[in-house]
């Protein structure tokens, strides 16, 4: 009978640190040869003298990273880390799509992406059949008379919101 060697699996966790600590904490986890994704969105930001353009956390207060059972509580000791999202009791593993799909959302010119810690109400299941998130599947909300689809990390309790063209979606059809 073969073993399986627990210690290589590598999974995405979801880590909560400490406030306006994110870039802080992804070059001193990649200092330690840790896989790590930030997610930062540029957003124009206004002072009372000027405009400037600035990469901001899209999920305020979190980073993810990449890592196999040995490295657990190497991502801990950080000096940024507070703790793993947890889902019943363990760190709640993130699926490898749900990081890809973000990337890919990340990736696109000209989207502007809202986060929103509210509960969504259930909704149809709807492909992205045009645009730049073309071949993403999320659930159609309707919020103050907009149609928007939502891109849901469920394990953090996040969703992320883009609006989108009613002609650029359809229903998904099992």
């Amino acid at each position: 009978m073969e073993k399986i060697n627990l210690q290589k699996e590598y999974h995405w966790h979801a880590v909560y640190v400490k406030s306006r600590t994110e870039k802080k904490a992804q070059i001193e986890l990649e200092f330690q040869n840790i896989e790590t994704f930030l997610p930062l969105q540029r957003k124009l930001r206004q002072w009372s003298d000027r405009k400037k353009w600035v990469e901001m956390p899209l999920i305020s207060g979190y980073i993810f990273v990449r890592i196999c059972r040995k490295e657990y509580d190497l991502v801990l000791q950080s000096n940024y880390a507070v703790s793993y999202v947890r889902f019943e009791g363990t760190a709640a593993v993130i699926p490898d799509n749900q990081i890809e799909n973000l990337k890919v959302m990340l990736s696109q010119d000209n989207l502007e992406i809202e986060v929103t810690q509210k509960n969504l109400a259930p909704g149809q299941l709807v492909d992205v059949i045009a645009g730049p998130l073309i071949g993403l599947r999320g659930k159609l909300v309707f919020i103050k008379g907009k149609s928007k689809v939502a891109v849901s990390l469920e394990q953090l309790g996040y969703s992320a919101m883009v609006e989108i063209s009613v002609d650029d979606i359809r229903v998904y059809e099992k």
